[in-house]
C-alpha cells in the first residue's frame, strides 16, 4: 500500500486497475508485440483455463490430500476396501474429487459465457465489451465459483459429472483432431509457398522429412500395440481396433492424394494425412490403457520391467495402489497445451475447416498495433465489421476442454464413493475409440467434399 502514494505510482496503480477492469487489450498493451484483439482476448481465456489445470494438478501432487481434508465433509473414511481392484482410501480420492469439481467450476464458467455470448456479430454489441474486457471480476466470478464447488456434497455428483467429463471429452477428442488438420494444413500451405519462391528444395525436403517421419511413428505404435497390448487367445476387442484403426488411415492416407482430390483440394497431401494417422493412434493406445482387464492393459511400469527384468525378480506394485500419472495422459496433456495455444492464435484459411470451427477466414494479421501517448502498445480492435470466430463456439470448446482435462487427469477412471475406489471402466474405452472413427470420417470429408459436392464453393 505504501508504494502508491508518491505520484507517479498513484498514476500506476490507477493505470493498472483500469486494465483489469478494462479490455484485453489495455490489459497486455505493455508486455505484449503488436496483435488483433480477437488473439489477445482468446489467449488471456485460455490463460485462464491453463490456470485452473495448473490448479487441478497441484490438488493430486502427493501431500496435499492432507490440507484437502480440512474441507468439512470433503472425504470420509480412510481404509482401503479389499477385493475391489484399483481401490484406494481417501487420502489418494480425496485428490480425485477435488479435481472434479475444479474441473466443474471452469466448465460452469465458460458455458454460461458460451449461453451469453450466442449471437455476437461484431465488437459493437455491447456484449463485446463482457468478451474483451473486466477480467478482474471475470477472475473473481471464476475464483467465486470453485470455492462453492468445493462444498457441494459428494451424493451423486461425482457419478453424474463423470458421465458429462465422457460426453464432453468425446467432442473436445474431435475438435482436437479437426484443430490438428488445420495445423497441418497451414503448415503444408506455408512450406509449400516458401519451397516454390526461389526454388528452395530444403522446405520440401523438410516436409518430406516429417511426413516420414510421422508414418513411421504411427506404424511402429500398431507394432507395439499389437506386442503388448494383444494375446493370441484374448483381447479381440484390441486387434479390432488396432487393425480397423490401420485400415481406415491407409483409406484416408491413399485418398488425400488421388488426382480427383488433388484437383479440387490442392492443399491436402500426405504431411496431413500422416499426422491425423500419428493422433489416431495416440487415441487407439490412450483407449486401450483404459480397459479394466489387466492381462490387455499393461501399465508401463510392468512394460519396462519385463524388457529390463534380470534374474532378481521385480517386485510387483503393492495392492490398493492406482497409476495416476501414465506416458498416455501425459502426451494428452502437451497436445491439449499445444491445441489450446493454437485455437488461441489460429487464423486459418481452409475454408472446411473454418465451417467446422465457426471461425472467419483469416485477416487482418497485417494491421499494426497503435502507440498510444503513453508510448504502450493498442492493440487493435479487428472487429468492428464482424467478429473472426465465434464467441459462442470459442467458450463452449473451452467449457469442453474443462471436461477433458478432468478426465484426463483422473486417468478417466470412474469413481466410487461408496467404496472409496476408482474403477477403469469399458465407456471410456468406447468414447475414445468412436471419436477417432468418427474424427477420421470428418477428415475424410473434408477431403471429399469439394469432389462430391462440386456445385458448392470450397475455395
Amino acid at each position: 500500500d505504501l508504494m502508491c502514494l508518491s505520484a507517479p505510482n498513484v498514476l500506476f496503480c490507477n493505470y493498472f486497475v483500469s486494465c483489469l477492469c478494462g479490455s484485453a487489450p489495455c490489459l497486455l498493451c505493455g508486455c505484449c508485440p503488436s496483435s488483433n484483439n480477437s488473439t489477445v482476448t482468446r489467449l488471456v481465456f485460455s490463460f485462464f483455463l491453463l490456470l485452473g489445470t495448473l490448479v487441478s494438478i497441484i490438488m493430486i501432487l502427493p501431500g496435499m490430500e492432507t490440507q484437502l481434508q480440512k474441507i468439512p465433509g470433503f472425504c470420509q473414511g480412510g481404509s482401503t476396501i479389499p477385493g475391489v481392484e484399483n481401490q484406494v482410501n481417501c487420502d489418494v480420492i480425496v485428490g480425485y474429487k477435488s479435481v472434479y469439481r475444479m474441473c466443474f467450476a471452469m466448465a460452469c464458467f465458460f458455458f454460461v459465457f458460451s449461453a451469453v455470448m450466442i449471437r455476437v456479430r461484431t465488437s459493437k454489441d455491447p456484449r463485446a465489451a463482457i468478451q474483451n474486457g473486466f477480467w478482474f471480476f471475470k477472475f473473481l466470478i471464476l475464483v467465486g465459483i470453485t470455492v462453492g464447488a468445493f462444498f457441494i456434497p459428494d451424493g451423486t455428483f461425482n457419478n453424474v459429472w463423470f458421465y458429462f467429463g465422457i460426453v464432453g471429452s468425446f467432442m473436445f477428442i474431435l475438435i482436437q483432431l479437426i484443430l490438428l488438420i488445420d495445423f497441418a494444413h497451414s503448415w503444408n500451405e506455408v512450406w509449400v509457398r516458401n519451397s516454390e519462391d526461389g526454388d528452395r528444395k530444403g522446405w520440401f525436403f523438410g516436409l518430406l522429412f516429417f511426413t516420414i517421419l510421422h508414418y513411421a511413428l504411427a506404424f511402429a505404435a500398431v507394432v507395439l500395440f499389437y506386442l503388448y497390448y494383444t494375446k493370441p487367445d484374448n483381447c479381440t476387442e484390441h486387434k479390432v481396433f488396432i487393425s480397423l484403426n490401420l485400415i481406415i488411415c491407409i483409406i484416408v492416407s491413399v485418398v488425400s492424394i488421388l488426382p480427383k482430390v488433388q484437383e479440387h483440394s490442392p492443399q491436402s497431401g500426405l504431411l496431413q494425412s500422416s499426422l491425423i494417422t500419428l493422433y489416431t493412434m495416440y487415441v487407439t493406445w490412450s483407449a486401450m490403457t483404459n480397459n479394466p482387464n489387466r492381462a490387455c492393459n499393461p501399465s508401463l511400469l510392468s512394460l519396462v520391467s519385463n524388457i529390463s527384468s534380470s534374474a532378481e525378480p521385480t517386485p510387483t506394485s503393492t495392492p490398493g495402489t492406482v497409476q495416476w500419472w501414465d506416458a498416455q495422459g501425459i502426451v494428452g496433456l502437451v497436445i491439449f497445451l499445444f491445441c489450446t495455444f493454437y485455437a488461441s492464435i489460429r487464423s486459418s484459411s481452409n475454408t472446411q475447416v473454418n465451417k467446422l470451427m465457426q471461425t472467419e477466414e483469416g485477416k487482418g494479421s497485417g494491421v499494426e498495433g497503435e502507440v498510444g501517448e503513453d508510448g504502450l502498445r493498442r492493440v487493435v480492435d479487428n472487429e468492428e465489421d464482424g467478429v473472426t470466430y465465434s464467441y459462442s463456439f470459442f467458450h463452449f470448446h473451452l467449457f469442453l476442454a474443462s471436461l477433458y482435462i478432468m478426465m484426463t487427469l483422473t486417468n478417466w477412471y470412474m469413481p466410487d464413493t461408496t467404496t472409496q475406489a476408482m474403477l477403469s471402466s469399458m465407456p471410456a474405452v468406447w468414447v475414445k475409440i468412436c471419436s477417432s472413427w468418427l474424427g477420421l470420417a470428418l477428415y475424410l470429408w473434408t477431403l471429399m467434399a469439394p469432389v462430391v459436392l462440386p456445385n458448392r464453393d470450397f475455395s
